[in-house]
């Protein structure tokens, strides 16, 4: 039992340092997300039109495209975080122990992550789709906008929860270059200063908020695919 008041005590205490580090993680997520949906969806809609046989066919783009995503993927993210701080310092004056300036890094992996989801969601959408479009005589956009995303929506909702799950995993890591967030709280005041406790409480409300998006994001796919 004394343990126990010991341990709500710490967390009492270190409990403003918990709500900051919260903070810190939801601005690095929001940049991610933001990036995800304004470049990474774009981006991904590109890499299937411009395949083989679709609306915008191109090989140089599909082959560019594809070059920068799979280059951004197979990076390992903690040498992506470290290549870009000369980058960072220059376009925004700092590169550590800052949330924004941590995001940079998380905004370039989230565009090729959630790209590539786009790009393998719009593929399965049936062909029979594209025809009919086409058949009413629509535009590409009108294509995009009203048949293939409305067709693809469930899939494309499953793939940004499962990419957002993944901008959780990137923020923690940057804890380890000073970005904050909730694993720099966990390694800063739990595992350096042997406050296991308080380093397992980091790790549960990560474990908790995970499922949380994660089923929050399988129910509305539910709800959204109509098939």
């Amino acid at each position: 039992m004394n343990e126990f008041n010991r341990y709500i005590e710490r967390l009492i205490e270190y409990a403003p340092k918990l709500a900051v580090s919260l903070y810190e993680t939801g601005i690095m997520m929001g940049f991610a997300m933001a990036a995800a949906i304004l470049l990474g969806l774009p981006l991904g809609t590109l890499l299937f039109l411009s395949a083989k046989g679709n609306p915008l066919e191109n090989r140089y783009i599909q082959q560019l495209s594809n070059v920068f995503i799979n280059i951004i993927r197979s990076f390992p993210f903690l040498l992506l975080v470290v290549v870009m701080q000369p980058l960072i310092r220059g376009v925004y004056g700092r590169a550590t122990g800052d949330p924004i300036a941590a995001s940079f890094p998380m905004m370039l992996i989230a565009i090729a992550l959630y790209a590539r989801f786009v790009e393998q969601s719009l593929h399965d959408v049936p062909k029979g789709v594209m025809e009919t479009a086409e058949s009413m005589g629509a535009s590409t956009p009108q294509l995009v906008w009203k048949f293939i995303y409305v067709e693809a929506r469930s899939s494309l909702l499953i793939g940004f929860t499962t990419a957002f799950v993944s901008f959780i995993s990137y923020s923690t890591i940057m804890g380890v270059v000073g970005g904050g967030g909730i694993g720099d709280f966990a390694i800063r005041y739990g595992y350096q200063r042997y406050e296991t406790d308080i380093m397992y409480t980091s790790i549960v409300i990560i474990v908790i908020f995970v499922i949380m998006v994660q089923w929050l994001g399988m129910y509305t796919a539910k709800r959204l695919d109509k098939r």
